[in-house]
């Protein structure tokens, strides 16, 4: 039998509550002012919209009715494992029944997704899809292809969201602000068109809705504020949860705004940074007036889960901007006094769970990143109140059945323990230990809270290193980081918007892996296999660190396109011939002291802290702090010594003894001809060639070739023939002015591009107005070039927005569009292999910026890369740039040779010939030092 119509014609979405997995939840990105941050990981900030509040349906046909009523009652008592069951059993009964196994199915959806069984929610959605169109209830197939897409953002797949709901990826939204939403184009089948075409309005605002916070979850915000306004003026009965999203909306583009304010100011465009800051202050003043709004309007509507959620969102924006004094402590307090007695009235409920979990760890002036990754020590609540809350959140948890919350309040409460001032420290240490790990039973459970399993097993890793139980701490430590490493790709990689803090959350758990081992080691009862089987699995957990930056740095898997499955350890066995003559020195900063892993064909790693020779006993180890002063001034003394005639090489050979020297007996320069450098933090910002051996005078490159790359597994050394290689050449002579920033003009490109027209005959130029990105795109559209060599301004700024190249009208080339015409060539994607970039510029001071450069060979889909750490005279890098291709063309050297070879010939002028008279002022390091080849060294 059929299902009445009264259930046919039913409108059934699922609540639009969007609380993600913890991860997405954690981090949206750009909190802080400073360069990296993002939001605050607390659990409310970006809960969304419960729109309509799914109920589930009766199903009246012979068979299946009893079933699907006592689901129905097993469901609204909260039972929903019970329902569950029912409904599985009913659909069995009428599985070939569609219209009856619609509505099971659609049931089914709501329940899983109740307990956190996304997977499972995802199949009975798409079977209800199925059902509904077979049945010609196209108005529902919409419905649930909303519901649908709900579901793909809780896991942190908005694009596929976006897919269903619009079946379309757009730029620029293609409507404008006073445009009615009924104007809206969409696919004929996606979710909104199907709304717009039956005028069911309510779908139409679910639909785009989902769609605005999808944007949004991209990073899109004016994308996604477009579509939530549209959502908000097709029907006022909505405006409280659509006012609520829109509040998140102009909050997070209040927060990237803030960061481009940030890196303004470290490039020293002062009006862009003024810019920036008064778009931030507006958004963020238009989020306090949408979260109001969104309050006021569920007060009238007496929606009281509604209300929680736009109180916790306002008191999140008032923490999160409290140097900006968007809400004032007035304010401020009377909004936390009101959520906490809104809180006392609500259903059990996630968003119940949340905030009280939220609440709980809610600080004034938010650090900006999880509290479960430190100890808060500025908490707005009591002890007793947070305690209270927490456990509270606990019992209602556990009503509701939904391991996710379980996991995620019993995890919040061991981190009270574990931070408490209690002073029975054996007691609080039992009870850390014993709610984090129910948390870690809970997220285990069929993996429903895989996400945030990771930060349980860190968080009991913590607790057992208190305890002295180093060993079980190191395992727990490994489990966390097992997990992470699962879903690290689908959290990197959503986009740079959604990710955590990464220097807050990924950093230090892998360091304290790492660091972890290394100590065990220092206790020296460790040696032989078990040593070794120790130290390589530090150097997988280095070498995934360097990884897991490079996704975050650009936000995208682009650099996974040329990851090798296989680990560092089988590569070097597996690639001895090719790696031959080659040492491998890969860093790892450390909290308080920075280690360094060589690595050989065929030969068992080593391991040495840096230490000061100078220095005795437990002061021999060089601190990080020192360190990284140490890399600084040597930087700076390198970027300044253009001005100096004889360039000061004491720090350069006070670093060559505390990183190379202690190295010296296993990489003799018989053996050993090349040296490829896998640097961490910042001691990317400097270059290792030109480290000074005060007792043999001489460079470090004129020992070994120099190359560097973020990762062995993302580099693919293999000697090409190049012979019949075609160029393309892009220059820039003219001064150009971007953003207020003035870029000097180059002088000496049309002598260094006419030396590379010289190289190589088969070449297509492009100059001054010919250089733009649209004539870019065209000329590779048409063909393929090996080599591409950029003569312009480059600058790699600490966030990839600030990464550009400039070109001629004035214009730039981002990264990101540098990316795409690369990847989009018709051939093979290995098909350059070689791209130099001169007149490079970081930003000073920041590894952010230098990772990115250090990046840009993978990023684009490049083999190799030759570019500079900071901008030097175009003369020099002209000469420089003509010797080496020079060498790589027609000497038969590897790129890491050819450049070697060109520095050495800059550090010599007195031995050059009259024809190749060079300025005998370019033997400064300042000038030939930054030049370095990235990835392929071969």
């Amino acid at each position: 039998m059929k299902l009445q119509n009264q259930y046919l014609n039913r409108l059934l979405l699922v609540p639009w509550r969007i609380y993600t997995k913890l991860i997405h939840l954690f981090t949206q990105r750009y909190q802080k002012l400073n360069y990296h941050r993002f939001i605050k990981i607390l659990f409310l900030a970006t809960i969304l919209i419960c729109l309509l509040f799914g109920q589930v349906v009766s199903a009246q046909t012979p068979n299946a009715t009893a079933l699907v009523e006592q689901g129905i009652k097993e469901y609204n008592a909260g039972n929903f494992l019970n329902a569950i069951k029912n409904w599985q059993e009913a659909l069995n009964q009428d599985r070939n029944n569609p219209s009856a196994t619609a509505v099971v199915n659609e049931n089914l959806a709501r329940a899983y997704q109740q307990v956190g069984e996304n997977k499972e929610a995802i199949a009975s959605l798409s079977a209800a899809i199925r059902d509904y169109g077979a049945v010609g209830n196209i108005e529902q197939v919409g419905r649930m292809k909303s519901e649908l897409a709900q579901v793909y953002s809780n896991l942190g797949q908005p694009r596929k969201a976006i897919a269903l709901l619009c079946g379309q990826l757009v730029d620029k939204p293609k409507i404008s602000e006073n445009q009615p939403s009924q104007q809206i184009k969409c696919t004929p089948e996606s979710a909104a068109q199907i709304a717009i075409k039956y005028n069911d309005k309510r779908g139409q605002v679910a639909a785009l809705g989902i769609l605005g916070e999808a944007y949004r979850l991209i990073g899109s915000y004016d994308q996604a504020i477009y579509y939530l306004d549209a959502a908000q003026k097709i029907s006022p009965e909505y405006k409280s949860l659509v006012f609520n999203s829109l509040g998140n909306a102009y909050k997070s583009r209040g927060q990237l705004r803030e960061l481009q304010a940030d890196s303004a100011n470290k490039a020293s465009i002062l009006s862009k940074q003024q810019e920036f800051t008064k778009k931030s202050v507006d958004d963020y003043q238009r989020a306090n007036k949408y979260f109001q709004d969104s309050i006021k309007f569920a007060r009238a509507e007496k929606q009281p889960i509604a209300e929680m959620r736009g109180l916790l969102n306002l008191i999140q924006l008032g923490s999160q901007t409290n140097k900006s004094k968007i809400i004032n402590d007035e304010e401020f307090e009377k909004t936390l006094k009101d959520a906490l007695k809104v809180l006392e009235t609500l259903p059990d409920s996630a968003t119940k769970v949340y905030g009280e979990i939220d609440l709980a760890y809610l600080q004034r002036d938010a650090k900006g990143t999880s509290p479960f990754t430190y100890c808060p020590t500025q908490l707005v609540l009591s002890s007793n109140m947070q305690l209270n809350l927490l456990e509270n959140s606990i019992l209602t948890s556990k009503k509701l059945q939904d391991n996710r919350l379980i996991s995620y309040s019993n995890g919040a409460l061991g981190h009270f323990w574990e931070c408490s001032s209690d002073n029975e420290k054996a007691l609080k240490n039992k009870k850390a230990l014993k709610y984090t790990q129910a948390a870690i039973v809970a997220a285990d459970n069929k993996l429903s809270a895989k996400d945030s399993l990771y930060l349980w097993e860190w968080q009991a890793g913590r607790i057992l290193d208190r305890e002295k139980r180093q060993e079980e701490a190191i395992a727990s430590y490994q489990r966390a980081f097992d997990t992470l490493e699962d879903i690290r790709s689908d959290i990197l990689t959503a986009e740079r918007d959604v990710q955590f803090d990464f220097r807050d959350v990924v950093r230090p758990l892998y360091q304290t892996l790492a660091q972890s081992r290394l100590d065990l080691l220092g206790v020296g009862a460790i040696a032989g296999e078990q040593r070794a089987n120790e130290l390589s699995a530090v150097v997988k957990t280095i070498d995934a660190l360097k990884l897991a930056e490079l996704q975050n740095y650009f936000g995208n898997d682009c650099i996974l396109s040329a990851l090798n499955t296989k680990q560092v350890g089988e590569l070097l066995k597996d690639n001895s011939v090719a790696f031959q003559n080659t040492g491998f020195l890969s860093s790892i900063i450390l909290k308080g002291k920075t280690g360094i892993l060589l690595q050989l064909p065929n030969q068992a790693t080593k391991f040495k802290w840096i230490e000061d020779p100078n220095q005795e006993g437990t002061n021999k180890i060089v601190s990080s702090d020192k360190l990284q002063k140490k890399i600084a001034e040597f930087r700076t003394g390198l970027v300044k010594g253009k001005e100096e005639f004889n360039y000061d090489t004491t720090t350069a050979a006070e670093l060559y003894d505390w990183i190379i020297r202690p190295m010296l007996s296993d990489i003799k320069p018989e053996k050993v001809k090349t040296l490829v450098f896998i640097q961490d933090g910042f001691l990317r910002s400097v270059p290792m060639a030109a480290l000074y051996d005060s007792q043999e005078k001489k460079y470090l490159v004129e020992t070994y070739a120099i190359a560097t790359t973020p990762s062995l597994r993302l580099t693919t050394p293999k000697a090409r023939d190049r012979s019949t290689q075609k160029a393309l050449i892009l220059g820039l002579t003219k001064k150009a002015i971007i953003d207020g920033k003035t870029f000097d003009a180059l002088a000496a490109v049309p002598n260094e591009v006419s030396a590379v027209q010289s190289i190589f005959p088969n070449h297509t130029e492009l100059i001054d107005q010919d250089f733009f990105p649209e004539s870019f795109q065209q000329t590779l559209d048409k063909t393929t070039y090996p080599i591409i060599h950029i003569a312009s301004h480059a600058q790699f700024g600490i966030i990839p927005e600030d990464t550009f190249i400039v070109t001629g009208k004035n214009q730039i080339l981002t990264i990101s569009e540098l990316e795409k015409s690369l990847r989009n060539l018709n051939s093979k994607s290995d098909s350059v292999e070689l791209l130099t970039l001169t007149a490079c510029e970081t930003a000073v001071g920041d590894d952010r910026a230098t990772l990115g450069l250090a990046g840009v060979a993978l990023q684009v889909g490049v083999k190799s890369a030759i570019a500079s750490l900071w901008s030097v005279t175009d003369e020099s890098t002209s000469q420089l740039v003509k010797t080496f291709y020079t060498n790589y063309r027609n000497a038969g050297m590897s790129i890491a040779e050819a450049l070697q070879q060109a520095q050495i010939k800059m550090i010599h002028p007195q031995n050059l010939p009259p024809s190749e008279e060079m300025n005998p002022r370019y033997n400064n390091p300042a000038y030939w030092a930054p030049m370095i080849a990235i990835g392929n060294w071969l």
